[in-house]
Order: C-alpha cells, then sequence, then structure tokens
C-alpha cells in the first residue's frame, strides 16, 4: 500500500510535483521507471530478491491504482450508458 507515513511523503511529494509534467503515459513514463530500475540496481546491487521487490511494487501500484481509481470509473461510465448485454 502506498500508505507511507506523512514525514516519509515530504521529499517524494516534490519529486513528483516536480516531473509529473514531463512524464506522460506514451512511453517516458515507461523510461523513467526503467531508469529508476537501473539506478537502484547500481545503488543496492543486481540481486533477484531486489528486483522481484521493485516489480512486486509495480504490481502493487498498478492494483491500487485500478482499485481506486479506474473502477470507481468504470464503474460510473456503466451506469451513465448502460452495462456491456
Amino acid at each position: 500500500m502506498p500508505y507511507i507515513k506523512k514525514d516519509l511523503r515530504k521529499d517524494i511529494d516534490e519529486i513528483v510535483d516536480t516531473y509529473a509534467y514531463h512524464l506522460k503515459a506514451d512511453g517516458q513514463l515507461n523510461y523513467f521507471i526503467c531508469k529508476l530500475f537501473l539506478k537502484l540496481t547500481r545503488v543496492y546491487g543486481m540481486k533477484y530478491s531486489h528486483a522481484k521487490r521493485f516489480i512486486g511494487e509495480l504490481e502493487m501500484a498498478k492494483m491500487e491504482i485500478y482499485r481506486r481509481w479506474v473502477a470507481p470509473y468504470e464503474q460510473q461510465k456503466m451506469e451513465e450508458n448502460g452495462d456491456v448485454e
């Protein structure tokens, strides 16, 4: 879950605020994520357990985004436009 303690959010929020306008979901975000992974492997070493943890974080973020924001949006559109028959 992304619910980290508030004192840990400040630095991350500043990074997000700075780069959110530069990253789009058309390859740039993918590039950023890959570069972040490579940087982390340089800092902490390339180990299977590190890669597994990173991929797990991505999967959990994906699921959280879907659960919190995409699913309610889909539900709203289904109610507006009707369900699949």
